[in-house]
């Protein structure tokens, strides 16, 4: 099975669960939860996965847990659908 890697800058106890873009090839992602047991990187893996039609078992954090920017691996898609999915597409 295909799966890809995507940079993510998160912002965590932001207003709203959204994908803000994309600022130098990284992905700007808000989500309401705090930085607080994981629930911010659950609450990442939450969103992607809903926006790239995949479980959320497939979405996962391999790097940067408690850093703001970390590296997320999606699992069943590829990179350029994920892109197109979450709206940043060249």
């Amino acid at each position: 099975m295909d799966g890809c890697e995507i940079t993510v800058r998160l912002t965590p106890r932001a207003r709203a669960n959204e994908i803000v873009g994309e600022r130098d090839g990284v992905l700007v992602v808000r989500v309401t939860a705090p930085p607080v047991d994981g629930r911010a990187n659950e609450a990442l893996c939450r969103l992607i996965a809903k926006r790239a039609r995949v479980g959320v078992r497939s979405v996962s954090v391999i790097r940067g847990l408690s850093a703001r920017e970390k590296v997320v691996r999606v699992e069943g898609i590829g990179l350029e659908e994920l892109r197109a999915t979450l709206g940043v597409a060249e």
